[in-house]
C-alpha cells in the first residue's frame, strides 16, 4: 500500500476569487499520441497513400476533412452536445523527438528548455494554500506540479493516508506543527484535516453519481477519484493524471489492435467523468495533451515513429464544441519531410484552459503571447 506520495509549500498565496469552484483537469497521454489515427484527416488526398496499412476506413465523422477513431464512439454524444472540442496540428515548437526531454520541457510550459517548475505549480500560486486545491492522483508528482507551490499525489483515495494508524498521524501533525515556515505549517495542518476528511466522510467509497457507469480501467479509477473530490468540495482547483502506452512504433492496428484499446480506455473513461460530474461539468475543464505526434507515414513495422504534432481533446461545460480547430497545414507539406506540422502552440490551447477556470495565464506563461484558439468562443 502506497503512503502520501508528496507534499510541497510555497510561501503565501494570492487567493482565487471568492465562491470560485472552477477545476482545471490536465490528462498527460505518455508515449507520444498519433494525432492522425485519433483524429484522422480523411478529408486530406494524402492522408491514404501514406498509410496503407493504419488508414482507417470507418472513422466517425466529426465533419469534411476530419473523422474520429471508431473505438472512441463514446465521445460522440460529448461533441454532439458541443461539450468536447479538439485541436489538431498542435504541439510545442522546435520539441525534440525524445520522450524525456519533449515531456520535461511540454511540463514545464516552456518551449526548447526546461524550467525550473512545472506550468501547473506555477498555476498553484493563485489557488490558495489548502491541501487539496492542487492534487496529480496518479503514482507521483509530475513534473507539471513540481516547483514551491504546495501539491499532493497519491495513486488512489484509497491509498490516501500516511499509514500506520494514529501514532503515524500524530508524527505528521508534530512534524509540520514544529515548521518554521508558517506556510509550510498552515498547509501541513490543512493536510492533516484533508486525510481526515478522506478517512472518516469515505470519499474512496463514494458511489457513481448521476448515472455515470464507470469502466474497470486504471484511468478510470483515477478520474472517479477526482471526480468525488469535485462533489465532495474540498477547494480543487487543479487535478492531473496520465495515461501510458502510446509509443506505438509497431504493429499499432487500425480499426483494431493495440492503439484503439488505448483510446478506447481514453474515451470511456472521458465520457464516465463527465456523466458522473453532470451539472458541475459546467464547472470543469479537462485538457488531454501529449509530448509530440507520430510520423505522417507508417513505418516498416506498421507502426508510427516519433513526431511533432498531435491533437488534444478539451472537454467541458464552457467549451464552445462540436468543433475541430485546426490551422490544417495539409499532408503534402510535412515537417522535415516526415511529420505533420505543428500550426496551434500547445501553450495557448493551455492558456485558453487556464482562462476558463479564472487562473492568470500570464504568470504561467510570463514570455509567451498566446494565440486566439476560439475553444471559450
Amino acid at each position: 500500500m502506497q503512503s502520501l506520495a508528496a507534499f510541497g509549500a510555497a510561501p503565501a498565496f494570492a487567493q482565487t476569487t471568492a465562491g470560485t469552484k472552477k477545476t482545471l483537469v490536465v490528462v498527460f497521454l505518455r508515449g507520444g499520441v498519433d494525432g492522425l489515427a485519433m483524429v484522422p484527416p480523411t478529408g486530406d488526398a494524402a492522408y491514404a497513400g501514406l498509410r496503407p496499412t493504419l488508414k482507417l476506413t470507418t472513422p466517425l465523422k466529426l465533419d469534411g476533412t476530419f473523422g474520429l477513431h471508431p473505438a472512441m464512439s463514446a465521445l460522440m454524444p460529448l461533441f454532439s452536445a458541443r461539450q468536447l472540442a479538439i485541436v489538431h496540428a498542435t504541439g510545442l515548437p522546435n520539441s525534440p523527438r525524445s520522450h524525456f526531454e519533449a515531456q520535461d520541457i511540454l511540463e514545464s510550459g516552456s518551449a526548447g528548455h526546461r524550467a525550473p517548475d512545472g506550468w501547473l505549480n506555477r498555476a498553484g500560486r493563485e489557488l490558495g494554500g489548502a491541501a487539496f486545491s492542487m492534487v496529480a492522483v496518479q503514482n507521483g508528482l509530475p513534473s507539471s506540479m513540481q516547483g514551491e507551490s504546495s501539491a499532493l499525489a497519491f495513486p488512489s483515495l484509497k491509498d490516501f493516508r500516511i499509514g500506520g494508524g494514529d501514532v503515524a498521524a500524530t508524527t505528521f501533525e508534530s512534524l509540520y506543527a514544529q515548521a518554521v515556515d508558517d506556510a509550510l505549517r498552515t498547509s501541513g495542518h490543512d493536510a492533516f484535516d484533508s486525510i481526515s476528511k478522506v478517512r472518516h466522510e469515505g470519499l474512496a467509497e463514494r458511489s457513481p453519481q448521476n448515472g455515470a457507469v464507470w469502466p474497470k480501467s486504471v484511468l478510470a479509477r483515477r478520474l472517479q477519484d477526482i471526480s468525488r473530490l469535485i462533489h465532495a468540495d474540498v477547494g480543487l482547483h487543479v487535478a492531473a493524471t496520465e495515461l501510458g502506452g502510446f509509443d506505438t512504433h509497431l504493429a499499432q492496428g487500425a480499426e483494431t489492435g493495440q492503439f484503439a484499446n488505448k483510446v478506447k480506455e481514453l474515451a470511456e473513461a472521458l465520457a464516465a467523468f463527465a456523466a458522473d460530474l453532470g451539472p458541475r461539468l459546467s464547472d470543469v475543464t479537462l485538457l488531454t495533451m501529449t509530448e509530440f505526434g507520430r510520423t505522417a507515414r507508417e513505418n516498416g513495422t506498421r507502426g508510427t515513429d516519433h513526431g511533432t504534432a498531435s491533437a488534444s481533446l478539451v472537454l467541458g461545460g464552457g467549451v464552445v464544441g462540436g468543433r475541430v480547430l485546426a490551422d490544417w497545414p495539409g499532408l503534402n507539406q510535412l515537417h522535415e519531410g516526415r511529420d505533420l506540422r505543428v500550426t496551434t502552440d500547445l501553450r495557448s490551447v493551455m492558456s485558453e484552459c487556464l482562462d476558463s477556470v479564472r487562473i492568470r495565464r500570464a504568470d504561467v506563461f510570463p514570455d509567451f503571447t498566446p494565440s486566439k484558439v476560439g475553444l471559450f468562443g
